[in-house]
């Protein structure tokens, strides 16, 4: 017999009679879950003698709890930017990344001589830096919380007694950097489509000291590498997305960029009025069925591939909203 449909509510009800036979809902699973990944954007590094800005903040879910959406509610996605290196005696911080109530926390920018302040607190901090021998100011703050989901980030290098005009590494997702040394600390990995890479490495910064200087390493991740006046580079940071550039050699130097889409701190200036390098943008990847198909609004970037029996959307600039179907 045909049932009889009626509404109870907010609910459809169908009342059976008599008879036997076999029924379909057209949509019989409308919660799916979903791993995630969500990075922030890269702090700058300093300007003329600067310390490496911090990694931008990570929070993911891979290999723990799976976070279950429904099929046809808008959800929302903002990646964030990258700190945008500048001559000018500023600090800049990356921007924040979200994902429907998911926020990872923009990196801080590294500070330099001319700032003569300590790093920004961000995701993670950026690095330090210092005015003279007599005067020391700390790596920025990590203000990523953690949580059962995972949130990640670490504190910037501060004022270390070996150098004179110290500007340390910013931190990384995965690390914080420290006080002996002006690289960035190292990023967080995370495999959510099928690549080990690293996010939210530290910028490298600049340490002058005995008449020569250092340039402090990007962190593993896409990290900017510190710039220097005479002497060695520091390295841009790998395993990355995109990897970030090496420092410069000169006496008036911009710091290397950051890697984009990895989350990074830009390197430190080397001297003098040198912008500080960019950070990285940041970068929001979501892992689901290959049952689901997505609508992604027209704000956002993103692309979409398949891995497994999964797809893998990586949004990698913009705001907007995603549905599913």
């Amino acid at each position: 017999h045909f049932p009889t449909k009626f509404t109870d509510g907010s609910d459809t009800a169908l009342k059976f009679t008599g008879g036997t036979g076999t029924i379909k809902f057209l949509d019989t699973d409308p919660i799916f879950n979903t791993d995630y990944l969500v990075v922030a954007g890269g702090g700058a590094g300093g300007n003329g003698m600067g310390g490496g800005g911090g990694g931008g903040g990570v929070v993911h879910n891979v290999g723990g709890t799976a976070l279950s959406l429904l099929t046809g509610t808008p959800y929302t996605v903002t990646v964030g930017v990258k700190g945008t290196g500048t001559s000018a005696n500023i600090i800049v911080n990356g921007g924040d990344s979200v994902f429907n109530a998911i926020t990872a926390i923009g990196g801080g920018g590294g500070s330099s001589r001319s700032t003569a302040t300590a790093g920004a607190d961000g995701g993670s901090g950026g690095g330090g830096g210092a005015s003279g021998a007599s005067a020391s100011y700390g790596g920025g703050t990590a203000l990523q919380p953690s949580s059962a989901s995972g949130g990640y980030g670490n504190n910037g290098g501060g004022f270390g007694s070996f150098a004179f005009y110290p500007a340390n590494g910013g931190g990384g997702a995965g690390a914080a950097a420290t006080t002996s040394s002006p690289n960035g600390g190292a990023g967080l990995q995370v495999d959510i489509d099928g690549n080990n890479y690293y996010y939210g490495g530290g910028g490298g910064g600049f340490v002058y000291q005995g008449g020569t200087g250092k340039a402090g390493n990007g962190g593993i991740g896409g990290g900017g590498g510190g710039s220097i006046y005479n002497g060695t580079p520091g390295s841009g940071g790998g395993s990355a997305i995109n990897s970030g550039s090496s420092g410069n050699v000169g006496s008036n130097q911009p710091g290397g960029n950051a890697g984009s889409n990895t989350g990074s701190g830009g390197g430190g200036a080397s001297w003098s009025s040198a912008a500080g390098g960019s950070g990285g943008s940041g970068v929001v990847i979501l892992r689901y069925a290959n049952t689901k198909t997505i609508t992604v609004g027209s704000g956002l970037t993103a692309t979409t591939a398949a891995v497994g029996t999964d797809s893998v959307t990586t949004f990698t600039a913009g705001t907007g909203t995603i549905t599913f179907s």
